[in-house]
């Protein structure tokens, strides 16, 4: 027998989940951090409003991915759920669907016609799933799993912008934080893109740009309001 092949596609459910979260962790929390810093408040109120960003960032990434992928979870039942009833009513139509599809990716018609007919034979949901609908066991929506990477890896992302508020210094929190924050994204992509096997360059290019957008955007917004205040 071959050995298995592991491919990387199959990392694709948590890892999105896990980069989403922890990009979001290090982006809204130093934002908000450097937003609140460059209004010049008490150090306190620094701290507190990162830990309450913390804490209700993690449960939004929870609820909204679970909600998302519930969503998801749901319309693939309920397709599963017509496709099942319309193999039941119609089974000769199902496998000439099926012969189609096979068909269409270059077999001939007699060998379209004996695959159908074997998968059907197998698992005719299964097979129908699959090449008709484009649900299997890697793009399957897992609600649960992408809640609790999202909520946890949003954690440990926002944790780190927050534990510099307690060791730089005020005067100059708004500038280390900043840097520090796109340092933590630029290992992020690097991360991401590795674990995914994408091009690492890239990936960090394009967290550091849009991480670095919102700092500058936050950080104005800041200075205006507590200017104005």
């Amino acid at each position: 027998m071959p050995a298995p092949e592991r491919h990387l596609v199959s990392r694709i459910g948590w890892l999105r989940a896990a980069v989403l979260g922890a990009n979001d962790g290090i982006v809204s929390t130093a934002s908000l951090i450097v937003g609140v810093a460059a209004a010049a408040p008490q150090p306190g109120a620094i701290a507190i409003a990162g830990a309450a960003g913390l804490v209700a960032g993690a449960m939004s990434m929870a609820a909204g991915e679970y909600v998302s992928v519930s969503s998801q979870a749901d319309t693939e039942r309920a397709d599963l759920a017509r496709e099942r009833g319309e193999q039941e009513s119609d089974p000769t139509g199902e496998h000439a669907e099926l012969a189609a599809i096979y068909r269409g990716r270059g077999l001939d018609v007699a060998t379209a016609d004996a695959v159908a007919t074997q998968m059907m034979a197998a698992d005719a949901l299964g097979a129908h799933a699959r090449d008709e609908l484009g649900i299997s066991e890697i793009t399957t929506a897992r609600p649960v799993q992408a809640a609790l990477t999202s909520a946890a890896t949003f954690t440990a992302g926002a944790a780190l912008p927050l534990l510099l508020v307690f060791i730089v210094p005020q005067p100059h929190l708004v500038v280390v934080e900043s840097i520090a924050a796109l340092l933590f994204l630029a290992v992020l992509g690097a991360i991401g893109a590795r674990i995914g096997g994408a091009n690492m360059m890239r990936a960090v290019v394009r967290v550091t740009f849009w991480g670095a957008l919102a700092l500058a955007i936050t950080a104005g917004i800041g200075r205006l309001v507590g200017t104005a205040v």
